[in-house]
């Protein structure tokens, strides 16, 4: 009689991994639902010693497998914190014997329960997405399609873009991988001016140019008014020019544009129109530098100052697009989100 296929042989041992499993499981699982959660946690490790022992003995097909089995079972349920906590586990497995397909695939399935369930958005659970994404592969499509995904379950009916804590979780990740520019797009949808400031001190002495140095914060400040957060531009401005080895203390400082990143903040907190207007015009050639300062403080002017929105956007096409998908970020007021929605777009990343 001919001997079984390797891929029979491993189908059969899934097979009886998954019954032991499932045994486990029905053995652990509540006769009422008066049982306590104590017992219920004991099932989960109980089956949770099988599906390790299974991995660090190198049965990671099957294991995975095991796991995908056990998801579904729970949900089928609607055990959704057991099968929460079991997927979550399981990838942080994985991840430590370096099985990132296995690991990303298990940590998808997180996203699945906290979408299926009526989980609340708490720093507990972004603390635990954030770990996951930490772990995936940098350059990986999986970290990508997972960092989205857990984005807009964080909204939780509030912020378009992303819950801020997720975002600022997000950005320290990224700041540590030296990844500066995600970071930063990161940092300005979160509330954590300190930590942009002292991120753009790092992204500014590492990769930029000497001459640039007031330019990597003028433009974190002016982002920031964009989306309205004025605590998080202030604390930005204030923290890199403090801590930037290369600036002079200040004000006034040596650098024009600082100088006008300073006067500009002093002008929105006094909210008039005229002081705006000659601000801008007395620091035209430090404006100039950058193509993209107008625009930001185009959007400024509409925010702060009760200037009328262009009638026409500045940009369109393919550039109009992008720069619509960085914006729209927080919670504006009334007025302030009417404006911002009748004018240009403006870019942040």
């Amino acid at each position: 009689m001919p001997r079984p296929r390797p891929l029979l042989r491993a189908a059969a041992r899934t097979f009886s991994l998954v019954a032991a499993a499932a045994k486990g499981i029905a053995m652990a699982e509540p006769e009422s639902l008066r049982c306590s959660s104590a017992r219920n946690r004991g099932g989960v490790q109980r089956v949770e010693g099988k599906l390790r022992a299974s991995v660090e003995k190198g049965d990671y097909y099957e294991a995975h497998q095991m796991y995908r089995t056990l998801f579904f079972r729970y949900m089928s349920q609607g055990k959704h914190a057991e099968a929460r906590e079991l997927m979550y586990n399981g990838a942080l497995l994985f991840f430590s014997y370096n099985q990132q397909n296995s690991a990303a695939d298990l940590s998808m399935l997180v996203l699945e329960v906290l979408e299926k369930s009526d989980t609340k958005v708490e720093d507990e659970m972004l603390e635990c997405l954030a770990k996951l994404f930490s772990l995936m592969d940098p350059n990986s499509p999986e970290r990508v399609a997972f960092v989205s995904r857990a984005l807009k379950w964080s909204t939780g009916g509030s912020s378009k873009l992303g819950h801020p804590k997720f975002h600022q979780l997000l950005a320290v990740i990224l700041w540590k991988e030296q990844n500066y520019s995600e970071s930063r797009y990161h940092f300005l949808h979160s509330s954590d001016g300190e930590g942009c400031a002292q991120m753009l001190v790092e992204y500014s002495s590492s990769r930029g140019y000497r001459t640039e140095v007031d330019m990597f914060v003028a433009q974190a400040v002016l982002q920031f008014l964009c989306l309205k957060n004025k605590s998080s531009a202030s604390v930005v401005f204030s923290t890199y020019t403090d801590k930037h080895p290369s600036i002079e203390k200040g004000p006034p400082f040596v650098q024009p544009l600082l100088n006008f990143i300073w006067f500009l903040l002093l002008a929105v907190d006094g909210g008039k129109l005229t002081v705006f207007t000659v601000l801008c015009e007395q620091y035209q050639p430090s404006l100039k530098r950058d193509p993209m300062y107008n625009e930001y403080l185009d959007r400024i002017g509409q925010l702060f100052f009760g200037v009328p929105p262009k009638q026409s956007p500045s940009y369109g096409g393919l550039l109009g697009n992008l720069l619509n998908s960085l914006m729209g970020s927080g919670e504006e007021e009334d007025g302030a989100e009417e404006a911002h929605e009748d004018s240009s777009p403006i870019e942040l990343d």
